[in-house]
């Protein structure tokens, strides 16, 4: 019998290294075009990149920073325990000459068992990593929201329009240089973890979801429990 490797990749695992986009350096600057000739700036109109702002911010290069430390260290994990399997596997696979077929069959098993442990593990990892990203995003861009309609009233705009959803237009539009600039001075880092969603209750290194709690619906309260009959 002869044992299937484990997957030479970490393929749940490398998914980890592409979670903290929105935090992602801008993209390489396209090559240099032909200058244009804008026409005046509309009175009232502005534009916007909150990807931009995000990108280009202090507390949004100080996100992607840590993400990439939370990465890393998810990575890591998922890296030693899969070294560790690989090795158990060629180790009993170097011994199977000299084990009787029973023996190899559950060894073989409880390796199996373990493989598809460290899958929903790296799974697990891969759905925190996301929700980590997604929860500092969110901070930052309750941070900035009060900021863009405070540059908004400033710059005196009518209508503001997301940068991304217009091919060009007059940069003296663009309000984004300004939320930055506000953004810095408001903020530039806050402290925060890789999420844990195996708290509620999922087994130890099984990565499930966490089981569903029921409660007593509003409109129809749980029965009390029953009551000895008072003695006479």
């Amino acid at each position: 019998m002869t044992f299937k490797p484990l997957a030479a990749g970490l393929t749940a695992a490398a998914a980890l290294s592409a979670a903290s986009g929105a935090f992602a350096q801008a993209p390489a600057a396209a090559p240099a075009q032909p200058a244009i000739a804008f026409g005046a700036a509309i009175p009232g109109l502005c534009t916007m990149s909150p990807e931009a702002a995000l990108a280009t911010s202090q507390v949004g290069n100080y996100v992607g920073g840590r993400m990439k430390q939370i990465v890393d260290q998810a990575n890591a994990e998922l890296q030693g325990e899969k070294t560790q399997l690989d090795n158990d596997a060629k180790a009993i696979d170097a011994r199977r000459a000299t084990m009787d077929q029973n023996t190899l069959e559950q060894q073989a098993a409880a390796i199996q068992v373990r493989a598809s442990a460290w899958q929903r593990k790296a799974q697990l990892r891969d759905r925190e990593i996301q929700a980590t990203d997604q929860k500092a995003e969110n901070r930052v861009n309750q941070e900035m929201e009060p900021l863009i309609k405070q540059v908004f009233q400033q710059r005196a705009c009518t209508i503001l329009i997301n940068r991304g959803s217009v091919v060009v237009a007059n940069p003296a539009m663009d309000i984004t240089p300004q939320v930055v600039s506000a953004l810095n001075a408001k903020i530039t880092q806050f402290a925060f973890d890789r999420e844990h969603l195996d708290q509620a209750g999922a087994a130890p290194g099984v990565g499930g979801a966490p089981p569903i709690v029921q409660t007593p619906s509003a409109a129809r309260p749980a029965t009390p429990a029953a009551r000895p009959a008072p003695k006479k």
